[in-house]
């Protein structure tokens, strides 16, 4: 014999706090939206441009059957002893590049540093450097990054000697930088706050445990 059972939901404003709590952790089990790291990209894909990194793409499918190119970014994290990201590029001279950092990222400190650095050895070997990143292994850390330096002289003079360490370990810092941003954003997406606006704004309705119902 079929019956009929009524229960009470509550949104989560109407929560105590011990069900609020009960309500963030299942939300919050669902984790952020697939590809909730593209704001980070874009900025990061700008500020690329701004040094002057032309980053590689490769193909990506469509499920309509199209194709397209997706920059070679990629980042693991974030708990794990060897997380990062790294990325695939071709540096050249970016005139301009340090003023144009500070107007795009006013108070970055890390990038103006990275940008200053780059332009000095740029400097010093007459602004004809050039490096290629790439990523080698299974990993995504910028020391898996492998970064060829070499300048183009018509003179035939090869780098400074200091040239290949420098914008390595500039290249590799900004991988950092990309992989604290990625922190922060995750960090944001999951903090009490994102996770409280998020059920508030799809109206999730619980009972009054904090168990999702409906």
């Amino acid at each position: 014999m079929p019956e009929v059972i009524c229960t009470t939901v509550y949104q989560f404003p109407e929560l105590s706090d011990a069900a609020k709590e009960k309500a963030r952790s299942w939300y919050r089990e669902l984790g952020p939206h697939d590809d909730w790291w593209d704001a980070v990209y874009d900025d990061f894909e700008r500020v690329c441009e701004i040094l002057g990194i032309c980053l590689k793409t490769t193909a990506v499918r469509l499920m309509g059957g199209g194709a397209r190119a997706k920059p070679c970014i990629w980042f693991s994290g974030f708990w794990s002893q060897g997380d990062g990201a790294c990325f695939e590029g071709y540096w050249s001279h970016a005139k301009g590049a340090a003023t144009r950092i500070r107007d795009y990222a006013p108070t970055d400190t890390t990038l103006h540093g990275i940008a200053d650095r780059l332009q000095a050895i740029q400097r010093r070997n007459f602004y004809q450097l050039a490096a290629e990143a790439s990523h080698r292994g299974r990993y995504y850390h910028e020391y898996t990054m492998s970064i060829d330096v070499t300048r183009d002289s018509p003179r035939w003079q090869p780098p400074t000697e200091d040239a290949e360490e420098l914008v390595t370990e500039a290249l590799r810092d900004l991988a950092r930088w990309l992989y604290r941003q990625l922190e922060a954003e995750y960090d944001h997406l999951t903090s009490d706050e994102a996770i409280e606006e998020g059920i508030i704004v799809n109206e999730y309705t619980f009972t009054e445990g904090g168990r999702r119902f409906g």
